[in-house]
């Protein structure tokens, strides 16, 4: 019997497997001739054939994003589609004129990332404890999720919260009762655990939080105060004979980068086109039309995500970036950005407090607080906790594959809690 755990993220994706001594070991996945532990969740659609004959064909993970770059404008780049789970507004999509549903496309990326099902075998997948969006449905998310692994054979697919997996990992290290505050910062979302650890007993969560908040909207933050005032945010246009401010929703959209394909299509195209007609400065609006037309998006979206990881060791960096006329050319500080993503670490820390109310436990009650997830190496979201906590008893670990690694543990578990 295999006991496999899936962390699928909305960056990143990272699958386990547990081994004979009751440890569990990353799976490698190769593309190429490269061997890779993390698989980013992207997928790539481009059609071989013509446009009356298709022949859609699609790859994931590095072999997306080589696709892409092959021929952005005769692809379709799909990314943080773990998002969308939770989001009743979307449910399927077109692609080089075929349908499909959020749960197929899931399946798409899953079918070549997770092991093949076969009797007995269990798969745990993690999920978060609030999904992405501010009118998700966490039902519909885990609901959706668990259609997606169907789709790919496994239907009787467990599910376990994703900074409850942590602790499992993190309580490898413990050698004494403890209860810890757990938090799992990823691209899409923030979530909390309180849970107590006693030597031989089982795991008691103690409480759980979340907040669709995470290392998406930091990027978003850098977006929206350095690359849309260039694009024309802030600037105006003529009605009329009377100035009005040109539209926010078109920044709001280009920022997050699960949602270009919004900006994509033939409406919002032709009212971008119109604003710029009569735009005090056109140019700026028609880079925005180019940048989006000519998928260069996930170009932007490195440059941007690549100053964000750069602040987490420098007092500052460079964003540059250049398509068809368009440049980018700013220095961008760690304290500005840290006064950015404000609004976002109050957020956060809001989520970590609902944790520890229901857990019914004071700051003081907490022994230990482990971080992990990428968005955890954010000094800011760090300073979050060490100033409550203190330095002693913050620390973190595994970022990329902690959560996969206590899935796998999970399923080892509950495996041998159902044998009796």
């Amino acid at each position: 019997m295999a006991v496999i755990g899936v962390d699928f993220g909305t960056t990143n994706t990272v699958v386990t497997r547990l081994l004979p001594d009751g440890s569990a070991q990353t799976v490698r996945h190769r593309f190429g001739a490269a061997e890779l532990d993390v698989v980013r969740s992207l997928l790539c659609f481009w059609n071989e054939g013509s446009a009356r004959n298709l022949a859609v064909q699609h790859a994931v993970g590095p072999a997306a994003i080589e696709a892409y770059l092959d021929d952005p404008l005769e692809s379709r780049l799909l990314m943080s589609l773990k998002s969308y789970l939770a989001q009743r507004s979307f449910s399927e999509t077109t692609v080089f004129g075929q349908r499909y549903g959020l749960e197929d496309l899931v399946a798409l990326f899953l079918r070549p990332v997770v092991p093949q099902a076969a009797g007995g075998d269990v798969l745990v997948a993690g999920r978060p404890v609030r999904f992405a969006g501010e009118s998700a449905d966490d039902p519909l998310g885990e609901a959706r999720l668990r259609g997606a692994y169907a789709r790919v054979g496994w239907g009787g697919v467990q599910t376990a919260l994703e900074p409850e997996a942590a602790g499992y990992r993190f309580a490898r290290t413990l050698d004494g009762a403890a209860t810890v505050l757990i938090g799992d910062f990823g691209g899409g979302t923030s979530d909390f655990s309180v849970l107590r650890f006693e030597p031989g007993g089982p795991v008691q969560a103690l409480g759980n939080a979340g907040v669709g908040v995470a290392g998406d909207s930091f990027d978003a933050r850098i977006m929206d105060h350095v690359v849309a005032p260039l694009l024309g945010k802030g600037s105006t246009y003529r009605v009329f004979g009377k100035d009005m401010p040109v539209p926010a929703e078109y920044y709001s959209s280009f920022a997050r980068w699960h949602r270009l394909s919004v900006m994509r299509a033939p409406r919002m195209m032709r009212d971008i086109e119109t604003v710029a007609r009569t735009a005090a400065r056109p140019e700026q609006l028609q880079a925005l039309l180019r940048l989006v037309r000519d998928e260069a998006g996930y170009a932007l979206y490195r440059a941007v995500s690549g100053v964000k990881a750069a602040l987490s060791g420098a007092d500052e960096a460079a964003l540059r970036f250049e398509h068809e006329g368009f440049r980018i050319d700013a220095t961008i500080r760690r304290g500005e950005f840290e006064r950015w993503i404000g609004p976002e670490l109050a957020r956060i820390e809001a989520a970590a407090d609902a944790a520890l109310s229901q857990a019914g436990l004071e700051d003081a009650r907490i022994d230990r607080v482990f971080l992990t997830g990428g968005t955890s190496l954010v000094p800011a979201v760090r300073a979050v906790f060490t100033r409550r906590f203190g330095e002693r008893r913050v620390t973190g670990g595994g970022e990329f594959v902690s959560v996969a690694e206590g899935l796998a543990l999970i399923g080892r578990d509950r495996a041998a809690t159902a044998r009796g």
